[in-house]
């Protein structure tokens, strides 16, 4: 690539969360560790943050036991997928905006009539469907790779966060006689999936590449998926009764 299509190349703006640069996965850890004992338990962050927290400690194992095929460009899209909650959190805590595709969880994050799997499931939806997509991005940017190289570990990483999306429905849902054909909740979680919103980042992410030397276009569709993803996190939160 010449010089003056590499200036025409847009270049992601750095995601630092309190960091002076890109973090380790150990500091992103401690970060979401330090998130866990000062938020209260109810808080819907809260609540998605203990489960991230969970899968990224799970895919540190895999790390450290090279379950990866490229390890280092699965540690490097790691903690630029984290950085980006954390810079979510850290606009709301300084009272400014997060993305909006987080709006949604942050500004419902105390309504009692929505439900801790809803706020789980509303945290999974912002991450996956917005900035995952981004976060593999700004990793084939910063490595100067293609997305093929991406593709193998990318479903190897799906495979940690389906068994994430598992463990919310079985831990978070309430219990086999609160449940009805007819309730509102078991309608609203049976709608999203998961393994959908990953085909679409991955789908999100190619297009964005394919984009990438039309920063106008990119930025425009980079825009309208994040509205898009907060769309269906505000449906996700729909209060639908007082939760004991």
């Amino acid at each position: 690539m010449t010089q003056a299509e590499q200036r025409s190349v847009p270049r992601p703006a750095p995601i630092r969360s309190s960091f002076d640069q890109l973090p380790t996965v150990e500091q992103v850890l401690q970060r979401m560790s330090v998130l866990e004992r000062a938020l209260p338990e109810r808080d819907g962050v809260a609540v998605f943050n203990g489960v991230y927290l969970s899968v990224t400690r799970e895919v540190e194992d895999r790390l450290s036991a090279g379950h990866f095929h490229h390890g280092p460009a699965a540690e490097e899209l790691t903690v630029r997928f984290a950085a980006r909650y954390l810079a979510a959190v850290d606009a709301a805590a300084s009272g400014g905006r997060p993305a909006a595709c987080w709006r949604p969880l942050f500004e419902l994050r105390q309504h009692p009539a929505v439900a801790p799997v809803q706020f789980a499931l509303a945290g999974i939806n912002a991450h996956i469907g917005n900035d995952l997509a981004l976060a593999l991005r700004d990793t084939c940017h910063h490595l100067g790779c293609e997305p093929a190289t991406l593709e193998s570990d990318f479903d190897r990483v799906g495979d940690v966060l389906i068994g994430m999306e598992e463990r919310v429905r079985e831990e978070l849902m309430p219990g086999p006689d609160l449940l009805d054909i007819a309730d509102p909740l078991t309608h609203l979680v049976g709608a999203w999936s998961l393994d959908r919103a990953r085909d679409a980042a991955w789908a999100s992410f190619r297009a964005l590449w394919g984009l990438r030397e039309l920063p106008e276009l990119a930025d425009e569709f980079a825009d309208r998926v994040d509205a898009s993803v907060g769309l269906v996190g505000r449906v996700l939160l729909t209060p639908l009764g007082v939760v004991a």
